[in-house]
């Protein structure tokens, strides 16, 4: 018997206030909860990016960053980043790097489903090939970052909300990826830290 996956609810400071089933948190009145996002890279340089399986309630179908999840109560962040992969992609992470320890959004679907999150990022260095499940990625596509980040900023790649508000964060941090200085684990808000 699998018990319903939980995830961790925050108040505005970043604080755990409880948990809730991940089913019943994405609706049209959606309490702000402990996420992450992931952007993948392989020895190229090049970012991953996925497109959300078509049966997902946020976002279905939409091109976004390579992995984002919930991390289960109690459980560390990068633990999670490393379990989210290997579940949807088939990716086991050479390296996980805090970037963006305290970004946050929220943002509302044409149909009133909303996605509000404190969600910090993560960089990842990957060896293999993605394998991804269907069950939660329907293709993916490896770009170079700069024509990514240039096509994101410049409203010319239709992506993700949280990816398009990441990505000038991201590229704040330089133009090459393998350069970009990892946040301290300290840095991250009260719920996310372990």
């Amino acid at each position: 018997m699998t018990t319903e996956e939980h995830v961790v609810l925050v108040d505005g400071e970043g604080n755990a206030i409880g948990t809730a089933p991940k089913s019943s948190v994405h609706g049209t009145d959606t309490p702000r909860h402990l996420a992450f996002s992931s952007y993948v890279f392989d020895q190229e340089g090049r970012v991953l990016l996925t497109r959300r399986a078509e049966h997902k309630t946020t976002w279905p179908g939409a091109w976004t960053n390579s992995c984002c999840g919930h991390p289960l109560p109690g459980e560390a962040v990068e633990h999670a980043v490393g379990r989210r992969l290997s579940y949807e992609l088939g990716l086991d992470a050479a390296r996980i790097d805090l970037m963006l320890p305290s970004f946050a959004y929220r943002a509302v679907m044409a149909n009133g489903i909303v996605e509000h999150e404190l969600c910090p990022v993560y960089r990842v260095q990957v060896d293999g090939p993605a394998d991804p499940n269907p069950d939660e990625v329907s293709e993916v596509m490896w770009m170079p970052w700069k024509e990514f980040a240039e096509g994101v900023m410049n409203g010319l790649l239709a992506i993700s909300p949280w990816c398009r508000e990441q990505v000038p964060h991201l590229d704040d941090l330089g133009a090459d990826p393998a350069s970009w200085s990892p946040a301290s684990a300290a840095e991250l808000p009260p719920a996310a830290r372990l």
